[in-house]
Formats: C-alpha cells, sequence, structure tokens
C-alpha cells in the first residue's frame, strides 16, 4: 500500500483523530526498522528497535470492521516484529475503544499504564491512552 492509500484509510478509519499526512506515512516506511501488515481494508504499522516493537496504529476501514481483519493485521504485524527480534510489543489505545481493547486483550494485550487526556478530538474532550503491553515468542534461529 502506497503512503497516500495509507493516509486515506487511516482518515476514513478515524475520522475525530488528527489525521496522518501522505509524507508522514512515506517517512515511516522508508526507515528499515517499519513494519507493515497490509491488506486491501487495513493495515496494522508499527516498528521493531532492538527487543522491542512498538504497534503505532492499526486502521480498519469501517465497512471492512467485525470481519476479522484487525485480528489478522494484529497477528501478522507480531509473527514479524518477532521475526525481527522483538521479545516484547507495546501500544496506545484510546481508553474509550471498546472494541480495539476487546481485540487486543483478546490477543493477549495487557495494560500498563495511563495518559490522560492524551489523543486530541476535533469538537470533543481528549481522550485518555491507555499503554498495553505483550510479550512475544522468541523467533527460533536462523
Amino acid at each position: 500500500m502506497k503512503p497516500r492509500a495509507l493516509s486515506a484509510l487511516y482518515r476514513a478509519a478515524f475520522p475525530d483523530a488528527r489525521p496522518w499526512s501522505t509524507a508522514e506515512f512515506a517517512g515511516l516506511l522508508a526507515r528499515p526498522e517499519t513494519i507493515l501488515a497490509e491488506a486491501q481494508q487495513g493495515f496494522a504499522l508499527g516498528r521493531v528497535i532492538a527487543d522491542e516493537a512498538e504497534l503505532i496504529t492499526l486502521a480498519v476501514h469501517p465497512h471492512a470492521r467485525r470481519r476479522g481483519l484487525g485480528r489478522s493485521l494484529l497477528a501478522r504485524f507480531e509473527a514479524e516484529a518477532g521475526a525481527r527480534g522483538a521479545r516484547s510489543a507495546f501500544l496506545e489505545v484510546a481508553a474509550d475503544n471498546g472494541p480495539a481493547m476487546a481485540l487486543y486483550l483478546q490477543a493477549g494485550w495487557r495494560e500498563s499504564g495511563r495518559r490522560k487526556g492524551y489523543y486530541a478530538r476535533r469538537g470533543q474532550p481528549a481522550a485518555d491512552a491507555l499503554t498495553l503491553q505483550k510479550s512475544l515468542p522468541v523467533a527460533p534461529p536462523g
């Protein structure tokens, strides 16, 4: 998926959030530590640095939700992170995003912290961010 398509899909998935520009996606994709698990209607974007992975965002188009795509993208991200040597992963999610929280908790992620008022939203109060973590299986050598 090209940066322009990622930006458009992100805007559709998160209409109340600050949109990410094509240039922001292009910059992330140009970095060797970046992981992109993609599908036609969604993507998981993250990075691995040393033995830790960060899931930066997981976006699924509203019309494609509740069909297992988010679960599949998350599993692909985790597998690629483990293959690159990550032993643990973390992410941030809006505390009021019930569907995302359910997805992450069912996948074995656990809450490790809270950031008050982290997510600014157009015309709405800022939402807290929950930090979640997960241990990843150690990838077999070579």
